[in-house]
């Protein structure tokens, strides 16, 4: 065991503070509460390191697409770098009235956004939910929604390929995050801005197509998809309704309190408070929570703290009622039972 005190933690436990965060939420009234999330929104991208990349063509070329009965899938590659691009898959149900409603789908880790769309790790179909994801684009299609589900940086056919990257009992590690966070951060941005950069670039590509209706656009996002949401929805507007699924409590008694993916931290996120602060940014706009009971890295005490917090600062809105919650029993995984409902009420 380390000897106390001479641990790194005892030089950087003591830097945790955020209710002085330099960008924390402190309004009193609604009309300062504005004021503070138009200058902390602009620091927040900032932060995230969006003014990194440059700007591209937004072109975008199908490659695929497969009549599922009930709704058509098409994949699709779209530019969103001069020098990247990116995979997505667009779930449109049929017989439904045109232009729909849009979900960005978010996965979080694993073999990627095959996973959420009815697809298994070779590329082969699937008709039965399976794993933490439950296939929750193809739900989401099933209730009434366009879907729009990308392939994240570091997943899928988005992974570095690099010979010497870490393995796991002989086997590959299933994404490049931490490599890819390091090349980030040494760039001065970082892995969890280039997915909100991707995912906006995603929207103005939605924005372009008639039979979509961009004005009711959701998020939903478990995980690391779920801070993928979050985090977009704090920096653009467009995303009118935000669900959160297996991530949002709080950084210090999650992302900051055991081990995480690399892909969570960004250097200086702390000068914005806490989870609960970063919501502020997404306010007024509906947000959803969903938590399970037993998911053993976002401990369901901190859930309901950071959801308390994300109220209070909703209530200077005047928006307390827009955050709703269910917290279900299970484990670390998407549920939905409540939350693609409460997505129609919001979009449809």
């Amino acid at each position: 065991m380390a000897t106390p005190h001479l641990q790194p933690m005892h030089t950087l436990w003591p830097l945790y503070a955020p209710a002085d965060a330099p960008h924390a939420f402190t309004a009193t009234s609604e009309a300062t509460a504005h004021t503070w999330q138009h200058s902390t929104r602009a620091a927040f991208a900032q932060t995230l390191g969006l003014g990194a990349f440059a700007p591209a063509p937004l072109e975008c070329s199908l490659i695929a697409e497969v009549d599922k009965g009930a709704y058509v899938r098409s994949k699709y590659l779209l530019r969103t770098g001069p020098h990247t691009l990116m995979p997505w898959y667009l779930l449109m149900p049929k017989g439904a009235q045109r232009p729909l409603p849009v979900v960005l789908a978010l996965h979080g880790h694993g073999y990627g956004v095959a996973d959420i769309v009815g697809l298994w790790e070779d590329g082969s179909e699937r008709y039965t939910a399976s794993g933490y994801h439950n296939d929750f684009a193809v739900a989401l299609c099933r209730h009434g929604f366009a879907v729009a589900a990308p392939e994240i940086s570091c997943f899928g056919e988005r992974q570095n390929d690099y010979q010497y990257l870490d393995t796991i009992n002989g086997q590959p590690v299933p994404s490049t995050c931490a490599h890819t966070a390091m090349l980030a951060l040494h760039m001065g941005t970082s892995v969890a801005g280039m997915r909100v950069h991707d995912a906006l670039r995603l929207v103005d590509y939605l924005e372009t197509r008639p039979e979509l209706d961009t004005q009711r656009l959701g998020a939903m996002g478990i995980s690391g998809g779920g801070m993928h949401a979050l985090f977009s929805a704090a920096v653009d507007p467009r995303i009118k309704a935000c669900v959160i699924s297996g991530y949002f409590s709080t950084f210090r008694d999650s992302i900051l309190a055991m081990h995480h993916c690399a892909c969570n931290f960004v250097p200086g996120l702390g000068q914005f408070g806490e989870m609960a602060d970063i919501a502020g940014l997404v306010a007024p706009r509906p947000l959803f929570v969903e938590a399970g009971t037993r998911d053993p890295i976002f401990p369901i005490k901190a859930v309901k703290q950071g959801v308390q917090a994300a109220r209070h600062i909703y209530g200077i809105f005047g928006a307390s009622q827009r955050i709703d919650t269910e917290y279900f029993e299970g484990r670390h995984e998407i549920h939905g039972t409540k939350a693609y409902p409460w997505l129609q009420q919001q979009l449809t």
